[in-house]
């Protein structure tokens, strides 16, 4: 082999170094950044690490909204109509957060079981849902506001 040759074939394993690095760099940047979707099912089941950062969705159960007087924190459970999880937020809720609406909340399970919300996103009129929410309501057999169980299609009556 030449040493001109050698160079070359030098130069190119160095650019597939480089280029594999560079890939696994970016592989763990969107792993890293990957927000998953459970629903309450999913977290009552144990599918879930304590500590790992997820979306959560479902309705928010009639009666279970409690606000703190001292500060903005709230506590309420949230439902897929199968299981319920409790939740805990600290901050200004949405305007159209209320008991018995859909919601997608982002934050972590803690140690005792109850999911700590970063954020909570409330849909935003009453045709809405948020798709991961009702495909979780879906899973668990029946979404409030409709005439049909799922198992085929879907009927949403206004």
């Amino acid at each position: 082999m030449t040493p001109k040759r050698k160079q070359r074939l030098m130069l190119v394993a160095l650019m597939l170094v480089g280029v594999s690095v560079a890939v696994v760099f970016l592989l763990k940047a969107f792993n890293s950044n990957i927000m998953l979707f459970k629903s309450p099912s999913d977290i009552v089941a144990g599918d879930i690490q304590e500590g790992s950062r997820f979306r959560i969705g479902g309705m928010v159960v009639e009666g279970s909204v409690k606000r703190n007087d001292t500060d903005l924190s709230v506590e309420f459970q949230l439902t897929d109509t199968a299981n319920k999880v409790p939740v805990t937020f600290t901050g200004i809720l949405p305007d159209l957060f209320s008991e018995g609406q859909g919601i997608v909340a982002m934050g972590s399970l803690n140690n005792s079981g109850t999911f700590v919300a970063s954020e909570v996103l409330a849909k935003h009129d009453e045709n809405y849902m948020p798709p991961e929410v009702a495909d979780a309501l879906k899973k668990a057999g029946k979404m409030p506001g409709t005439s049909v169980n799922y198992g085929g299609s879907t009927v949403v009556q206004p």
